[in-house]
């Protein structure tokens, strides 16, 4: 099993080489797990949250994020201090509850700076239930591969085509290598969809691209980019239209409005072309509503 330096972080591809059992790294957290909020989430796609209004997919929203995207809709557990800390035998307890609570899954969320906590706790329980790594997209092979044996499904981001859009937007103009790299080695972890006589996930991984005001260009070269990678059936694909401006910056140009129904639809028409299946939006999921609340 992978072992990892909390002295000299290099958990995610930041690589800040902080030394988190002292201070903080890029990520903005130390060695302690932080949690920022746990519900039942019922917004996610319809076969990890499913449809009964009293069940849900079992959220567990980690505190702060290495790759600080401009827009983040999720700021106040992102960079904003938000969350209580929990030891793997609490955060153990919590996956308990939330299967006992009905949910369909555990779903750890913005994980990967507390990967080593999560795997301690995953070892002290494991649910019966599918667990589900939601990330950015933005992860070294190596922290992955520690996850086999741990993560069922991987919900991973790609949120961008092309270096300069991922400089300007992430500070990350590697991210759209590195994302791809990434869902490659997680479709070798969790490999092909999978589901249950419900419909619900059981396996496999869920690529998310939403649409951003400006960027159709770049998204479409993020699904082409994709589609020499993978093959059709090796993931679902989600392509979102939930983008709200009322995180961005002032000075970030298109950022400050939505996206259009052409932007959405000519994203959605590349897809279909290149052979993918999966999940979309409708136009009213483009709401601040939909954020849930952290404070």
């Amino acid at each position: 099993m992978k072992s990892f330096d909390l002295k000299k972080c290099t958990v995610c591809p930041r690589e800040c080489r902080a030394d988190r059992t002292k201070s903080v790294g890029i990520c903005g957290e130390g060695q302690e797990m932080r949690i920022a909020k746990i519900m039942l989430h019922r917004w996610e796609e319809p076969c990890i949250s499913g449809t009964d209004p009293k069940r849900g997919s079992g959220a567990v929203f980690f505190s702060g994020c290495p790759l600080h995207c401009v827009y983040c809709q999720n700021r106040d557990i992102s960079s904003g201090g938000v969350g209580s800390v929990y030891t793997p035998k609490d955060l153990a307890e919590v996956f308990k509850r939330l299967e006992e609570d009905g949910a369909y899954n555990v779903n750890l969320v913005t994980p990967t700076h507390f990967t080593a906590g999560i795997i301690e706790a995953l070892d002290i329980y494991r649910p019966g239930i599918p667990v589900v790594f939601n990330t950015s997209g933005y992860e070294k092979e190596d922290t992955l591969e520690a996850l086999s044996g741990y993560a069922d499904i991987f919900l991973t981001d790609l949120k961008y085509g092309g270096a300069d859009t991922a400089k300007k937007y992430s500070a990350a103009p590697d991210y759209p290598e590195v994302a791809l790299s990434a869902v490659k080695k997680m479709i070798g972890i969790a490999g092909k969809p999978r589901f249950d006589e419900n419909g619900m996930m059981t396996g496999g991984v869920i690529v998310r691209l939403l649409v951003l005001p400006g960027q159709r260009r770049d998204a479409e070269n993020a699904l082409r980019s994709l589609r020499e990678l993978v093959d059709c059936e090796d993931i679902i694909l989600s392509l979102m239209s939930q983008y709200t401006p009322d995180f961005a910056p002032r000075d970030m140009g298109a950022l400050c409005r939505r996206t259009t129904t052409f932007e959405y639809e000519y994203v959605r028409s590349v897809a279909l072309e290149l052979g993918f299946s999966g999940f979309g939006q409708d136009r009213q999921s483009a709401k601040s509503s939909y954020t849930p609340d952290f404070i």
